[in-house]
């Protein structure tokens, strides 16, 4: 079997448009860095540092990266630099497995387990109404029964958009009016998905309340009311981030995992930056797998990451 036996020609071709800015940024660089070079030395590796840090890999997951190829120089004692792009390949992908990152194929959904829940957090702005519309749409192509619930109740739009998108992806959505308890609207959304046999439930969520005391509060009271419908529930957390933020991803990050358990990440807007090294640096430094990424506008444009794919287009 080929790297790309389940993934279509099609898909590997949109992420590879897709990663396209990321790609030209370290790859001319890198070219740059490695002419006239016939090995990998010292000079090489600094450059090599250089070019992952500023492509948002981060500093720690970089380092890490640089030391493993280190130890491969100092083990086979000579590397030619036309060696280092398949290197960079294999430890990039190690990475990603090390934190079961790409593992997916498809929108697939766990056996046994129904409705499967998924609750969505974010702040405002990444793409997260846009991703669980996404999401809605891939699952139902899937043949699944999906429900959708707005317990986005502190933003003025948010229930409005997600009603939008319920439309035009036509799958039923449970809404309250902006200001009710999204506690509430996520118990209402697990009876009637229960009641109406849905396969799977996603649940959006405030991107921002006054404070992460706040935040912590509510998202904790909305997984007890889920629990009382569905033991287990919610299943997945994820959280949506903005690829094209960098480092601010990173600290999105870190303030939502402070808050609620995340088990799972999407990296939306991969298509319009160059910056596109942090998924390996979110995946490494918070241990939690990257699901999905968004490479466009259109529905089709979320994608299951796959971490084998994204390293061969990254580094084509």
């Amino acid at each position: 079997m080929g790297i790309f036996s389940f993934f279509s020609k099609e898909k590997k071709q949109d992420l590879d448009k897709g990663l396209e800015k990321t790609r030209q940024s370290v790859f001319s660089r890198l070219s740059k860095a490695i002419i006239g070079k016939s090995k990998v030395d010292d000079e090489v590796l600094d450059q090599l540092e250089e070019i992952l840090v500023t492509s948002d890999v981060g500093v720690e997951t970089t380092l890490k990266i640089i030391d493993r190829i280190e130890k491969r120089v100092s083990k086979d004692k000579f590397l030619g630099t036309n060696e280092l792009n398949q290197i960079l390949k294999e430890e990039v992908a190690a990475l990603l497995q090390e934190n079961n990152s790409g593992d997916g194929d498809d929108f697939e959904l766990p056996v046994g387990t129904k409705p499967y829940v998924i609750m969505v957090v974010g702040v405002n702005g990444v793409g997260k109404t846009t991703t669980i519309g996404k999401l809605a749409y891939n699952f139902k192509k899937a043949g699944k029964k999906v429900m959708l619930g707005a317990s986005d109740t502190f933003r003025a739009a948010a229930v409005d958009q997600l009603k939008i998108w319920a439309q035009r992806v036509d799958v039923p959505i449970v809404a309250q009016g902006m200001g009710s308890d999204p506690a509430s609207v996520a118990f209402d959304t697990m009876k009637s998905a229960v009641s109406q046999n849905a396969d799977v439930v996603i649940i959006d969520t405030a991107g921002r309340l006054h404070n992460k005391i706040n935040l912590m509060k509510e998202l904790t009271k909305i997984k007890t009311v889920m629990q009382k419908v569905v033991p287990g529930a919610p299943h997945e957390i994820l959280l949506v981030l903005d690829a094209s933020t960098g480092q601010n991803a990173i600290e999105q990050a870190r303030q939502f995992i402070e808050a609620t358990e995340v088990n799972a990440i999407a990296l939306t807007k991969l298509d319009g930056t160059a910056k596109g090294g942090v998924v390996i640096g979110i995946s490494d430094q918070f241990k939690i797998p990257v699901k999905y990424i968004g490479l466009g506008e259109k529905m089709e444009d979320l994608q299951v990451f796959n971490r084998k794919a994204y390293v061969e287009s990254l580094f084509e």
